[in-house]
């Protein structure tokens, strides 16, 4: 594990590379798993305070599946994630003429009537995050599903964490980011070091 200032990071995200390839999986990241994406208990009201600006972006069926059991519930550990439609499916998942999944919090988001972009869960991904005492333990979730991405982020050699600069800012501040590149270059360097 590697420390930056509070958060135990995954070895992983600083070696893995990765780049969506929405075009190839489709977002199945959005439908597959044993439960929906986790959310922070702060979430709740964040997305409950905006539900009337993102109905319009969600699909009937997931609209009055809400109003029967609400936008989330708990998985078998007890964590809060988001309620799931009988495929499997987010709630907030929609398609688009392609088959691709699109979020309809993120399409409210794009279309400014909201200001709040996605769960940060969502925008972390590959990356788990989750809180332990005073740290927050941050790993890279490796899934087949993301084989593509996997394959394109070692084309352009872009690391896994690189690759969630905006998210990673998002969750823990530009100066944190700035801690972990050097972290990351440090790392790097020492790789390539000839006495290793």
């Amino acid at each position: 594990m590697i420390i930056v200032e509070d958060v135990l990071l995954s070895e992983n995200i600083l070696e893995r590379k990765f780049a969506c390839q929405l075009d190839k999986c489709k977002g199945a990241c959005c439908i597959e798993g044993d439960a929906g994406a986790p959310l922070l208990h702060s979430e709740l009201a964040e997305i409950q305070t905006r539900m009337e600006a993102i109905e319009p972006f969600m699909t009937d069926e997931a609209k009055l599946q809400v109003q029967e059991k609400g936008f989330y519930t708990r998985d078998p550990d007890g964590d809060l994630v988001t309620e799931c439609m009988d495929d499997g499916a987010c709630v907030f998942v929609r398609y688009n003429e392609m088959g691709h999944t699109q979020c309809a919090i993120e399409q409210a988001f794009a279309a400014g009537v909201i200001d709040y972009k996605k769960p940060i869960s969502c925008h972390l991904y590959p990356i788990r995050a989750k809180k332990y005492g005073a740290y927050i333990a941050m790993n890279y979730h490796d899934w087949e599903i993301c084989g593509d991405a996997c394959k394109a982020g070692s084309d352009m050699n872009i690391p896994v964490y690189a690759f969630l600069k905006e998210a990673l800012t998002r969750k823990m501040g530009e100066k944190w980011y700035s801690a972990l590149e050097e972290v990351a270059a440090a790392w790097e360097a020492e790789k390539k070091s000839p006495n290793k």
